[in-house]
């Protein structure tokens, strides 16, 4: 705050001054830098460290032969074949949805922006049960399923579709707000001039919400690579058939593998880290461009 001051101008100085929030003593501004760092260490960089740390105590060896074992390159693939259907799936929901929401007023509006949020509120164990509810052998649809041949509990389908539900609010969450403070000026001015309603959407909302959609789209990925209630009821845990990264850590460790366990957990720490360099990189060009925009 101190260095704010400095280098703020004169009347920016006064605001700080006569602030009531600004006007602590030094001693709480350092009390609480304390508790926030202390909190941070202890929390999130202490673990961070030491899953690096086992990961690596047996050599770089090890490290690199447990992360090219044949059942964790199949429990990457299942990972990055689960995040490339949801994630794109995903984003055509959250702008429809966002669009539909901000731009349009029409009956059950609430109800759906509730629907969204369901995801947020339900626990992900409890979604993965009410797929195997729907789709198991003795559920709803599992009589019919199986007398086509058709699997998804305990199956990559089932993956996928839990993917889905425990994803689908990010991108969705990220745009109804934008869209909503942007307003339909813009687009009705575009549809006045003659504009088809995809050009509208390409030339006008697109660029206006584009990095509000690359911040939603980050966080459903990161979300789809590292999820493990859901996927966890409906995958049955089969060996390099249906495990994922975080399936396959929690069964090595559960081996007292824990050497293995922690290398490929420290590819889900990695893409965590990679996940929040680029967040910060999308929020800098972000509020880059509406400065310029000011």
């Amino acid at each position: 705050m101190s260095t704010a001051l400095h280098i703020a101008p004169p009347r920016a100085r006064a605001k700080y001054q006569d602030n009531p929030a600004t006007r602590e003593a030094p001693w709480v501004r350092f009390t609480l830098l304390a508790l926030g760092l202390g909190f941070f260490a202890i929390f999130l960089l202490l673990p961070l460290v030491a899953v690096f740390t086992e990961a690596l105590r047996k050599g770089w060896a090890m490290y690199f032969a447990a992360l090219a074992d044949e059942e964790t390159m199949s429990a990457i693939r299942l990972t990055l074949t689960a995040a490339v259907i949801a994630v794109p799936l995903n984003l055509v929901f959250g702008v429809t949805a966002a669009w539909l929401i901000a731009k349009h007023e029409f009956r059950g509006k609430q109800f759906l922006i509730t629907l969204i949020d369901l995801p947020f509120s339900v626990s992900p164990v409890v979604a993965g049960l009410m797929y195997v509810l729907i789709f198991g052998a003795q559920g709803w649809l599992g009589p019919w399923l199986q007398e086509h041949d058709v699997k998804i509990i305990f199956a990559v389908p089932g993956i996928v579709l839990a993917t889905i539900f425990v994803t689908f609010p990010f991108v969705a969450r990220e745009l109804i707000p934008l869209m909503q403070a942007q307003g339909k000026d813009e687009e009705e001015a575009a549809t006045v001039l003659g504009a088809s309603g995809w050009q509208t959407f390409r030339r006008v909302t697109l660029p206006n919400i584009k990095w509000g959609l690359l911040y939603g789209v980050i966080l459903c990925n990161a979300r789809a690579m590292g999820e493990f209630g859901a996927v966890s009821v409906v995958s049955g845990h089969v060996r390099g058939l249906t495990n994922t990264l975080p399936l396959h850590v929690e069964i090595l460790y559960n081996e007292y593998q824990f050497a293995a366990a922690f290398a490929v957990a420290s590819l889900l720490a990695l893409l965590a880290l990679v996940t929040l360099v680029i967040k910060q990189i999308v929020e800098w060009r972000a509020s880059q461009s509406n400065s310029k925009d000011a």
